[in-house]
Formats: structure tokens, sequence, C-alpha cells
């Protein structure tokens, strides 16, 4: 698997994941929770899909926040796995039910 150069990085997080940043090899992003409960469902949502895809990010947990690294050991770098999986992680974590769903969430979200 292909790892990236530091530009092509920067060039995908700017126009697929603007919100990650690339630090220390990784791919990172932070998630204020604001709680406890919600860093902890989170890391479980996270934890799901890294299994799920056989791609497990390193997590940082504390009481408001949640902190997610990726990187392809294998490559040595940043590959597709990565991008891929933080695609999926910012889907879950950012989602909210659309205006007019039958499903409903708390206010201003889960994140913030």
């Amino acid at each position: 698997m292909k790892a990236y150069d530091e530009q092509q990085i920067a060039d995908r997080l700017a126009a697929q994941l603007p919100s990650w940043r690339y630090a220390d090899e990784h791919l990172t992003r932070t998630y204020e929770t604001g709680s406890w409960q919600r860093t902890l469902l989170l890391a479980n949502a996270i934890g799901y899909l890294g299994e799920a895809a056989w791609h497990h990010p390193d997590l940082l947990l504390s009481y408001p926040r949640l902190t997610v690294k990726l990187q392809t050991h294998d490559a040595g770098g940043i590959t597709d796995r990565d991008f891929e999986l933080a695609r999926r992680i910012e889907e879950i974590a950012t989602w909210q039910p659309a205006e007019g769903s039958a499903l409903t969430g708390p206010e201003g979200g889960w994140i913030t």
C-alpha cells in the first residue's frame, strides 16, 4: 500500500477532511465532547469502526474530549486506509438527524 507524501496529505485533508490535521506522522482529530459519557460513547463507536475495518486507531480519552490518531504502520505512513477510516469516523462523530426526521437528537449535537 502506497504512503502519501506530506503535500498529498495536506491536499487531501483540505479537500476531504478539513477538521483533521497531519501531525507527528498521523492523521489527527480531536473531538470536544463536553462529557465523559459522550467521550466513551464516541470511543466505542470508533472502536467498532476500527475493528470492522481491521485498521485500529490510537485513541486518547479524557473527560471532555477524544483524540483520534491514524497511521498505516505496515506502510510507514498515511495511506488510503487512513483517509477512508477518518471519513467514516467523521461521519459517525458529526452525524445529526435531519430536520423533519422522525429521529431526534440533543439540541446542539454531541460534539461541541
